[in-house]
């Protein structure tokens, strides 16, 4: 869950990088900048693969508008290659107690890494070949009004000015649907969507599981808005009296995700963790919850979300990983055993495609999991409409190489979930858009039919345009054998009411309820 309010990093920074071989080089670009004479023999394009791709893919210039570019992105990126205007302070914003962590960082450099003459071919560069206008959508079929598959409700449990839902998890075991709000709270729902009990969190609920004859473990992230502080905790949610073990991992580093296996072969279930951070994140796992001795594989910031798998069949439980902040891509970690793993990037994405999500499913039924991608990240310095924002499926060619098979163009996409929903043995979608084009008919959900063959039919449902969806979950409810959904609404501020003023919407609710009627049909 990358809830919106990530800011890209055009350039990482040494400190990030130190401990991973493959970016020597960059190490050594950092810390002995290129030789400015060579660099004024370069074009403004070959300028800009040079630095613009110094750790991440190198951004085309028709991926924004001219104006995004020249006024929002290029002088941030302008700050991380050390060229500032003078008077202009890049820490002025960060708040006084995380200003020393950025400032360790060394991300905005005192020091140019390029001579100002050069930086300005890079502008030009991007004004001339940038696109007036974003880019249009490409051609799709047609999203028309959701089928009778659902019945739909809107559904607010508590008075509030506004929603501010950050997790939705079901636990099947106990009929229980926990609720996080942005307020700290963390609500309890019966199965049929009635209040049963609230308690205070020290900040907002971003992820849940459920061990078996255990209390449910909570992850809460700190800060959801841009934060380094290491504010974030993983604890028991003993809400019984059981006498358990209990779980008290705190100083995260705003983490969104975690999962759980026995990565080290012990015998006892170990901590995989998404620390997605700000300036600073790492991926990492510990040793057993009680011993919680951590292991980094990967201090960048981004870290979204973990799948586990055994994926080159060796009898040890490998890693795949989504990250985002500028270094957007998909990796597997396979485990090497004693607790080593090697890094395979089995997807890169460029610095503004805005990853959101991601999940295994097995689409062509040829017993490999393909590969589900929601992008549609757009809290940045580029919040335009982005024709490359949508719905992904990546095909497992059975050596877990990827290439793209299916694509939706879908504004905001924040989440995309697989199910059968319709009962026809194929797999659909469902996707919600937290940034949604407001005022099309696919304003916020997309049920995607799946007709085999890849073929989608897209359908819409009108109630969506009561939300900005930023959380979902996928579940039998009502326990009738066939998948329901819930949405989560998030407004980020009161101001955001004003979204929704040329829609003529006037009521808000916490959560959208579809659920499936395709057994009592």
């Amino acid at each position: 869950m990358k809830t919106g309010f990530v800011v890209i990093g055009l350039v990482v920074t040494i400190a990030l990088f130190a401990h991973r071989s493959e970016d020597t080089a960059l190490l050594q670009a950092m810390a002995n900048p290129p030789v400015r004479r060579v660099d004024s023999l370069l074009s403004g394009e070959q300028l800009a693969i040079r630095y613009c791709g110094l750790c991440h893919r190198f951004p085309e210039p028709e991926l924004l508008d001219k104006h995004t570019w020249v006024e929002n992105v290029l002088p941030n990126m302008a700050w991380r290659l050390g060229i500032r205007k003078k008077g202009e302070d890049p820490y002025a914003d960060i708040p006084p107690d995380e200003q020393a962590i950025v400032r360790a960082l060394n991300s905005y450099p005192d020091v140019p890494m390029l001579a100002e003459n050069d930086w300005k071919k890079i502008i030009q560069y991007y004004q001339q070949q940038a696109p007036q206008q974003p880019l249009p959508q490409q051609p799709h079929s047609p999203i028309t009004p959701m089928p009778s598959l659902f019945d739909v409700k809107q559904l607010s449990f508590e008075e509030k000015p506004m929603p501010q839902i950050t997790m939705l998890k079901y636990d099947a075991a106990t009929r229980q649907l926990y609720v996080g709000d942005a307020q700290h709270m963390l609500y309890i729902l019966d199965n049929h969507f009635g209040f049963k009990s609230a308690w205070t969190l020290e900040s907002p609920a971003v992820a849940m599981d459920f061990p078996q004859d255990a209390p449910p473990r909570l992850l809460t992230i700190g800060s959801f808005t841009p934060s380094d502080r290491k504010l974030g905790r993983l604890l028991t949610l003993d809400t019984a009296g059981i006498a358990s073990s209990l779980i008290n991992i705190p100083l995260l580093p705003r983490p969104v995700h975690f999962t759980c296996a026995d990565l080290n072969m012990d015998g006892k279930e170990d901590l995989l963790l998404c620390g997605f951070g700000n300036h600073t994140g790492k991926l990492s796992w510990y040793d057993d919850f009680q011993v919680a001795k951590e292991h980094v594989l990967k201090a960048v910031p981004g870290a979204l979300k973990i799948e586990v798998g055994d994926f080159n069949m060796d009898g040890k439980p490998d890693l795949m990983v989504l990250m985002a902040q500028a270094r957007e891509e998909i990796s597997i970690f396979y485990n090497q055993g004693n607790g080593k793993f090697s890094e395979k990037k089995v997807l890169q994405f460029s610095p503004v495609f805005g990853c959101s999500y991601f999940e295994l499913a097995d689409f062509n039924t040829d017993g490999y999991p393909d590969i589900l991608l929601a992008n549609g990240d757009n809290w940045d310095y580029s919040r335009i409409r982005k024709n490359y924002h949508g719905v992904r499926i990546y095909l497992n060619d059975g050596h877990y190489n990827f290439s793209e098979r299916w694509f939706f163009p879908l504004y905001g996409a924040s989440k995309a979930m697989a199910g059968d929903f319709d009962g026809d043995g194929n797999l659909d979608i469902a996707a919600i858009s937290f940034y949604a084009d407001k005022g099309q008919l696919g304003n916020g959900f997309t049920y995607f039919a799946n007709k085999g063959e890849f073929d989608f039919t897209p359908h819409a449902l009108p109630d969506a345009i009561h939300g900005k969806w930023l959380t979902m979950e996928v579940a039998d409810f009502d326990e009738d054998g066939d998948l329901d959904i819930v949405l989560g609404s998030y407004l980020h501020n009161l101001s955001e009411l004003g979204l929704f003023t040329t829609d003529n919407i006037s009521t808000f609710p916490q959560l959208l309820v579809l659920t499936n009627q395709r057994v009592n049909r």
